[in-house]
């Protein structure tokens, strides 16, 4: 099998699942596709032969920590966490994601809600980044406030004099929402129309699987049982 590989802290203790698995020789024969640089050293590190999301090899499941998830549809968020910038943003993980036959988002329990609050990241141009940030800001008027995430120092409206810039040469706004989303997929279809979004943290066009870990308890979810019954 070819195994995206993501990111954090629940992905990390997954990847060393799987090495411990290949060491024994209850698995076989499996390719990973680290979704960072982080992630590839670890997979390495493991015994995990690693290859390159680039090289256009098909991958048959994928693993992820999510932020949060929405609670029914299983629509994800991820980006939230420090980016450095010249490094790589959270778009090489989503592709990764959106390419595989299957997917799993790992996160514990009280990140799996109804009414999502917080970040969604967008990834926007870097030359005109203030016009889709007023453009954002109308689109969601009353509802978000958008930053531009710094490098450095405090976050804030315009990213202070240190914005992060990614590898890729694109700014983060992070899209704070302070009224719960009722509908995860109909924000990300109206940033996408907007002129100088590149990308964002929002991750809905899948059918994953939700691992959620509660105190002393792990649920796998898909679609079809998405509600946690009240204990």
């Amino acid at each position: 099998m070819v195994v995206g590989l993501g990111s954090g802290a629940a992905s990390g203790l997954a990847v060393q699942y799987l090495g411990t698995r290949l060491r024994r020789g209850s698995l076989t024969g499996i390719v990973g596709i680290p979704s960072s640089v982080i992630c590839a050293s670890e997979a390495e590190k493991a015994g995990i032969k690693v290859g390159s999301h680039e090289e256009g090899a098909q991958i048959d499941f994928a693993f992820a920590d999510a932020d949060v998830i929405e609670e029914g549809t299983l629509a994800a968020v991820i980006g939230r966490g420090k980016t450095e910038s010249g490094q790589p943003s959270f778009i090489q993980e989503k592709g990764i994601v959106e390419s595989a036959d299957k997917v799993a988002f790992i996160i514990d329990n009280d990140k799996y809600v109804n009414g999502i609050e917080g970040s969604i990241p967008v990834l926007v141009k870097s030359g005109n980044w203030i016009d889709t940030a007023e453009e954002i800001d109308d689109l969601f008027l009353g509802d978000a406030e958008v930053w531009r995430r710094p490098s450095i120092g405090t976050a804030g409206p315009s990213g202070g004099d240190f914005p992060l810039v990614t590898k890729e040469g694109h700014h983060i706004l992070d899209v704070i929402f302070t009224t719960p989303i009722q509908d995860l997929g109909k924000v990300a279809e109206d940033l996408e129309k907007i002129v100088g979004v590149v990308d964002h943290g929002i991750i809905c066009n899948t059918m994953p699987y939700a691992v959620i870990a509660s105190k002393g308890e792990v649920q796998v979810l898909d679609r079809k049982s998405s509600v946690i019954p009240n204990t």
